[in-house]
């Protein structure tokens, strides 16, 4: 079979490198796709983007189905156009994807289903939001409402910062569309952790746990980036608390967009914030919901999946995902990000990648800012790469991962040295 998958980032990668597995997948066309995608001997770019030229390729070469990896397609309408085209496609509607595309929408859903959350205000101007961040006082969250490739949410921990913020997001437009409303949402401490689950609108199948790492620096320091790396599972999700994720907030999110008349379909991962104590009485907020799966999650995770997810997709797209299984590895997968220079700022491209070690079954590099410059890889965006290995034990998977790290150079680099620090007896890298 060909299969399609819409998107071109490190998530993509990942999801094309896993269903190319497949001895029944003859071709993984990959829209836009990469560097990596390019390099691959059973993946092909597909140097398109406009919906209509994308369902008339689905149906020229006779893809059994595609996969959408990103928010913004999403977001437009993908799911809904190749729906009426007649074509197979995994994802969530436009209605259903406002989840991720407006903050707003999804706290006011949160609240209507009495699903956890952080409590929250919305505002479209600036005067109004200064005066609430003061009243509530610091430290305090502010969220452009629309998408913002990961890089709209500033947790402010003093005053300055949070009208900084409401300044940069409502005053000099530099958010665009998506800064045009914030939300404004109390702080929230404890563990973060990604629950990321695929749904064909009555079923759910849930994916390995997984955990992100969104500060810039070592040590939880620096801005917020869209992930630096992640690794999964991720023990802070014990069963129990497994349980308790599925019923009060899964199941609810599902009946409730049921009941909203938009039946989710596709991957929905929850960004939960998890406070401390014994897991029957820890709080359990939901920080975000995303209509795809993460980036940089995706990379472990995939890694992990040792079936072949073509069956998975299939029954899925079926309404039938009650009858799939995953078999999942049980080493633990870490995926290290090489970010660009100035990430997650303005990111330099251009420069030329070197020393990229060969894949390996323990470790695959999935690319997601490169490109090919005739026989040149070159940094096309901020997060260039990923680098994930598996391992016996974090401590294992970590040192395979940052062996090859170190052989990949290019000018300008920067990433993470202590992706994982949490899983680590102490909790320290």
């Amino acid at each position: 079979m060909k299969l399609l998958v819409i998107g071109g980032g490190g998530r993509e990668h990942a999801l094309a490198w896993r269903l190319a597995q497949s001895p029944r997948v003859q071709t993984v066309y990959v829209a836009p796709g990469n560097g990596g995608t390019a390099l691959a001997d059973n993946m092909q770019n597909l140097e398109i983007s406009a919906t209509d030229e994308l369902i008339a390729f689905a149906r020229q070469e006779k893809i059994a189905f595609t996969v959408v990896g990103p928010e913004a397609p999403l977001a437009a309408g993908v799911v809904d156009a190749f729906r009426n085209a007649g074509l197979k496609i995994f994802g969530p509607t436009r209605a259903a994807a406002q989840l991720e595309s407006s903050k707003d929408y999804a706290k006011a859903f949160m609240v209507r289903h009495q699903i956890p959350t952080a409590a929250y205000q919305t505002f479209t101007d600036p005067a109004l939001a200064k005066a609430y961040i003061t009243g509530q006082g610091a430290p305090i969250v502010v969220k452009a409402d629309g998408l913002a490739a990961g890089k709209g949410v500033v947790v402010a921990m003093d005053l300055a910062q949070a009208h900084e913020a409401i300044d940069m997001m409502l005053g000099d437009g530099s958010f665009g569309e998506a800064g045009a409303r914030v939300v404004v949402e109390e702080f929230l401490s404890g563990e973060e952790a990604s629950f990321i689950v695929m749904c064909d609108g009555q079923h759910v199948l849930t994916l390995a746990t997984s955990q992100d790492h969104k500060r810039l620096q070592d040590n939880d320091q620096g801005p917020n980036t869209g992930g630096m790396g992640a690794y999964s599972p991720a023990p802070v999700i014990t069963p129990a608390l497994h349980n308790r994720i599925m019923r009060e907030v899964i199941n609810p999110t599902l009946a409730g967009m049921a009941k909203d008349g938009n039946p989710y379909t596709g991957f929905l991962y929850a960004g939960l914030m998890i406070g401390d104590g014994p897991d029957a009485t820890r709080s359990l907020k939901v920080l975000e919901f995303n209509c795809r799966m993460g980036d940089p999650e995706t990379q472990p995770i995939m890694m992990r999946i040792k079936n072949d997810l073509t069956e998975v997709f299939e029954l899925a797209l079926n309404g039938n995902l009650d009858q799939a299984n995953i078999d999942w590895d049980r080493r633990t997968a870490l995926g290290v990000v090489i970010a660009a220079h100035n990430y997650p700022g303005t990111p330099r491209t251009g420069d030329v990648i070197h020393g990229l070690p060969d894949d390996t079954p323990d470790c695959v590099i999935f690319h997601a800012g490169t490109r090919l410059d005739g026989d040149e890889l070159k940094t096309s965006g901020g997060r260039v790469l990923c680098v994930t290995a598996l391992g016996d034990s974090v401590k294992r998977a970590q040192a395979t991962a940052y062996a090859a790290v170190a052989q990949t150079r290019f000018d300008g680099r920067q990433y993470r040295s202590d992706i994982g620090w949490r899983a680590l007896p102490g909790g320290s890298a």
